[in-house]
Formats: structure tokens, sequence, C-alpha cells
């Protein structure tokens, strides 16, 4: 029978739920379940437009995995952290899988940020040389503190954490909350990346300005925000990983995307005149079906598109559970 209400999870509802889930085990088997083709992962609807000199917008991102149905809808406003506010906002929806009801309403931003520094450690598991003694973190925003909540204690040999923010007094403020002795708070990009085993740029830049040479033999680049590194690192990196070829192929708004769309890099099936191939897709590594690192002085790009499939595998996750901790408010259709 339908049912006449509809779950709704506030932040702290969706948190206390989170804590008794691996949120990277859940990350990894919607990868693995993507690369064995049982997911369904339709292109993303996005909405940008402008308001007082900034571009805001909105994406819808739906997905289906492993019986659950849904959709993600994040926004962002790049002008809200100056006014005290998060950039990033949004609503997960699950659906019932036999009526095709709203069964659920979810706060979207800390499965998201946590999905993301998830696919992070899942690129460090499989891709990363080891030990890595040093991570750098490029911004201190939200995506920087789901990081450090989730990184170091899977990197047991970590002995330094440098961060750099464009704005020093960000920087300080996370290193201060996060209270890990191992924090240096660099004084420029070059000086956070120089030296570093993992590199993870967490901006809201849409300009490149992370060169190959800063990059050192060896290290693993997880390009989160997308448009961090120019050109140059694309082609001359020694394998370029991504979640979804054809999702980061579909979006022009981004570097890879439009690098794949002028024939400069071609996919793995459909190389056309490209000299640069994407090496493949990370889920592939999951399943066998590709060699990830193959020489330890490798320099690896891996560049996650965010797949909706994710969030779903892990909002259904946070859904049985609030739902055995009776967390949530049971709203009316």
């Amino acid at each position: 029978m339908p049912a006449e209400t509809i779950l709704y999870l506030s932040e702290p509802d969706v948190t206390r739920a989170l804590e008794s889930i691996d949120v990277v085990e859940a990350v990894a088997a919607a990868l693995a379940a993507h690369a064995r083709r049982e997911t369904v992962l339709p292109e993303e609807a996005h909405l940008r437009w402008e308001n007082a000199g900034q571009t805001l917008r909105s994406l819808s991102m739906p997905g289906l995995v492993d019986g659950c149905a849904g959709v993600k809808i994040i926004n962002a406003n790049p002008g809200l952290p100056g006014l005290g506010l998060p950039r990033a906002s949004g609503l997960t929806v699950l659906f019932d899988i036999e009526t095709a009801q709203p069964t659920c309403i979810l706060e979207a931003s800390r499965i998201s940020s946590l999905r993301t520094a998830a696919v992070t450690a899942i690129a460090a598991d499989v891709l990363g040389t080891h030990p890595m003694n040093r991570l750098a973190l490029i911004g201190a925003g939200a995506l920087a503190r789901a990081h450090l909540e989730l990184l170091p204690p899977r990197l047991p040999a970590l002995r330094e954490i440098r961060l750099y923010d464009l704005e020093p007094q960000r920087a300080n403020a996370l290193a201060e909350d996060a209270a890990d002795n191992r924090i240096t708070v660099c004084e420029s990009a070059e000086q956070a990346i120089e030296d570093a085993d993992l590199v993870v740029p967490v901006t809201t830049t849409t300009s490149g300005y992370i060169h190959h040479g800063w990059l050192k033999p060896g290290s693993l680049l997880v390009n989160i925000s997308l448009d961090d590194p120019l050109p140059e690192v694309f082609l001359r990196a020694d394998k370029l990983f991504v979640d979804d070829c054809t999702l980061v192929a579909a979006d022009g708004h981004r570097i890879l995307g439009r690098m794949l769309r002028t024939g400069q890099i071609g996919r793995p099936n459909h190389p056309g005149d490209s000299k640069r191939l994407i090496d493949g897709e990370l889920g592939e590594i999951l399943t066998g079906g590709r060699d990830g690192r193959t020489h330890p002085d490798e320099i690896i790009l891996v560049n996650p598109f965010g797949l909706a499939i994710e969030d779903l595998a892990l909002a259904r996750q946070v859904h049985q559970q609030a739902v055995e901790l009776e967390l949530g408010v049971h709203l009316r259709r």
C-alpha cells in the first residue's frame, strides 16, 4: 500500500544516522556496480543564473543503484561563504522502487561532502603510492573539512597535512578546529603541493593554476573541484582516470569536458584523433577491469565528476538507519 507520509531527515538526523555507516564501503560498492553496468545514471540537469555578480547553479542528478532510485538536487552560490553561509545546499529524494512514490527527503550537503571525500579515499587506496606521508588540501571550506574527517584515519603513515586557502584566516580557522598538529598552513598552493603524495583541490575556482611541474613523481592528484589543474596536467599525467566518461564529456562547463569536446583528450574506447586518452573509470579498477598504478613514479590524475548513485547508495543506508533510530519528521502527502 502507498505510504501516507514522507520521512524528512534534517542535517542533524543525517549526521546521526551516518555515524554507524561505512561511507567508503558504500561508495566503493556503488562505483563497482556502475562498472558492472548495474546502474542507471542519466545526464544531470544543469541550471545556471546570475545574481549580484555571482553565478548561481542548481544541479539535478537522478539515478538508480542496487534497487534504490531517487534524485539529488544540489545548489551552489559562491557568494554565500562571505555571508557566513555554506556555499552548497540541497536535498536528496528517495523513491519507492515499486510505486515510484517519494518516500524520504534528506538534507543533501552532509552526504554529498562525505561521499566526495570517500571517492578521494578510494582513489588513494587503489592508485596512490604507499606509504602516503604528505597530504595537500587546497581550499578550506566544507569539502576540506570532510576530507580532514575521513582521510587521516585511513592513512596511517601520514606525517604532514598541508593546507592552503586564498583567505588565510579561513585556513587558520580550519586548522584550529581540526586540532591536528600535523597541519601546516601554507602561503601558496605551490608550497602546499610541493612533495605531497596526495593532492586534493577543493576550491570554487573556474581558472586553472596547478602546473604539472608542481607534482612530484609518484603523486596522486584527485581533482575534486575540477578546474584547478592547467591543461598541461591533463595532457602530461602518466595516467588519467574519471568516474564516468559520458558525464564528464557532457559537462562543457569544466576543463576536462571541454578538452574531450575539442578532441585534445579522447575516451578509452573512442580515441578519435586524440593523442591523450582517458585510461579508464575508477569503478573498473575496483572490479579488475582496468589496471591502476603500474609504476611507483607515475603521476596519476583522477577527475571525478561526482555520481548521483554514490549519494543515493549512502542516502538509502541513512534512511534505513534513521527508521531504526526513529529519526526525522513524517510529512503528510
